[in-house]
């Protein structure tokens, strides 16, 4: 894609239909918060309260997601969130390779746009598109790399922690190293 406003980036977003997932969306889950924000969170699809709403992480994955930010002091108002892909799979299935390609330019768009200076993936989907195919979120969860100029980490899926509290204290050290990482780019 080539270098687009805001707007028009939307507005192609809106009215895609690259995939069949165009067919059954309610509505396109763009991407929400600071657009000149140093941190961008980046999930995989949305889900049902996203599709309806058009809103990124409003459910209850969502909910538990602002529960973490606001114990490391973090706004969600100071960051960007968005998914790879910007409509909702079926039944939250996960997301097929051939729809991540037909969505991961709109996401690499949101980016150049941004400009932010860290990328934290949410969940084992969006680090293994976005850091390295072979990504295991259950090992590598808070680990930093550096890729293409971006701070880049994976954290769980929100919705991994609603399945599975155990994970918790270890989402609340990475967030925690989120934040560090965050205030050291100042």
């Amino acid at each position: 894609m080539n270098e687009m406003t805001w707007e028009e980036l939307e507005n192609a977003c809106r009215s895609c239909e690259k995939c069949p997932l165009s067919a059954t969306r309610t509505n396109c889950v763009f991407g929400t918060g600071n657009r000149q924000a140093r941190l961008m969170f980046v999930g995989e699809a949305p889900g049902e309260q996203e599709d309806r709403t058009g809103t990124p992480f409003v459910g209850r994955a969502g909910q538990l997601l602002d529960r973490f930010l606001f114990a490391v002091d973090i706004k969600r108002e100071d960051v960007y969130i968005a998914n790879i892909l910007k409509c909702r799979p079926p039944k939250n299935r996960d997301p097929l390779p051939t729809e991540e390609d037909a969505c991961i330019d709109y996401l690499r768009a949101q980016v150049r746009l941004i400009r932010p200076k860290m990328i934290v993936c949410l969940g084992r989907i969006a680090a293994m598109r976005l850091i390295s195919p072979d990504y295991k979120i259950t090992k590598q969860h808070g680990e930093w790399v550096e890729r293409g100029g971006f701070l880049m980490t994976a954290v769980y899926h929100p919705a991994a922690l609603l399945r599975d509290p155990r994970k918790n204290e270890e989402m609340l050290a990475d967030m925690e190293s989120i934040k560090a990482k965050l205030d050291e780019t100042y």
